[in-house]
């Protein structure tokens, strides 16, 4: 009797591709009578590597990296897509929900020097987000700082070519990609507060389908902290305007949010904190967001 094939479908980068890796060996451990099958697809966003900032795309970068992997689920060519949580919207097709988040890899923002360099005192530091770019500056004022595109290689190309004299990006894809050593300062969450969801892997599925075989990914600490920073991101707008950043953590039987919301200048910066059960995770998200856009002090 064949085995049932589990098509996968991810994103043609290196670190996609990792991803998508980690959640298929983990699905075939878990469940050696399935079939796992890697579908890789070039995107929107993958076609489309100008410069430019999140917070000046008017329509929203983020459904770009999602657009084709999304209409591959909805005419069956593949069974699970696999994201970036931090790179989906924020509003998701409800015919396409999120079916599982795996546990969470390191969720920072790092510093990375061109090689043989040990630090960076002026110059341009390449981001690619808004919401790097305004807590950098005010972090390190004496910092140019520059919007970035490109997959992670290729930004790394452009730092030890001389474009650039440090680029900020996300600890857990360098990790995933064997690259830890390229980290040369790791920022805390409070000094530069994260991507909704980032370092957590999303699954998107169909509707009413049975993903039980993604039992050997899924993290309900992740799911809890991630639905929190994506509600307060919604509330916000999505981030897709303005710089939006959103960590969540769990204690004991409480939940901790950090919130950053800045307007599209990113001279008006706010940030705040709230805590609550775990259970009214959503509602300390909501209301953070509401003090936060009425620019109460927090």
């Amino acid at each position: 009797m064949s085995k049932k094939i589990i098509r996968f479908g991810s994103r043609r980068s290196l670190l996609a591709l990792a991803q998508t890796k980690i959640v298929m060996e983990a699905t075939a451990r878990a469940h050696p009578e399935l079939s796992v099958e890697l579908v890789a697809m070039e995107t929107s966003g993958d076609r489309n590597m100008k410069p430019f900032s999140e917070a000046s795309d008017k329509f929203g970068i983020k459904g770009l990296f999602t657009q084709e992997l999304e209409e591959a689920l909805l005419s069956g060519e593949i069974d699970v897509a696999v994201h970036s949580l931090k790179d989906m919207p924020v509003n998701v097709n409800p015919a396409l929900p999120v079916v599982a988040c795996s546990k969470r890899e390191d969720p920072r923002d790092v510093l990375v020097l061109p090689e043989g360099k040990r630090s960076v005192s002026s110059g341009v530091v390449g981001c690619s987000s808004a919401r790097r770019r305004v807590q950098l500056a005010a972090l390190c004022p004496g910092l140019s700082v520059a919007p970035l595109r490109g997959n992670v290689c290729t930004r790394l190309r452009k730092l030890d070519e001389g474009e650039f004299s440090a680029l900020v990006l996300a600890a857990a894809g360098l990790k995933r990609l064997g690259l830890e050593g390229r980290i040369a300062r790791y920022f805390d969450t409070g000094e530069i507060i994260p991507a909704p969801g980032q370092g957590v892997l999303a699954c998107q599925g169909r509707a009413d389908e049975d993903y039980y075989y993604l039992d050997a990914v899924r993290d309900k600490e992740a799911e809890i902290c991630a639905a929190a920073e994506r509600v307060f991101s919604a509330e916000l707008g999505g981030g897709c305007t303005a710089p939006v950043g959103a960590f969540a953590s769990l204690d004991g039987g409480e939940i901790t949010i950090a919130g950053l919301y800045a307007d599209e200048s990113g001279r008006d910066i706010r940030r705040g904190r709230a805590r609550g059960p775990i259970e009214e995770g959503v509602a300390v998200a909501v209301r953070l967001a509401q003090e936060l856009s009425r620019g109460e002090d927090l």
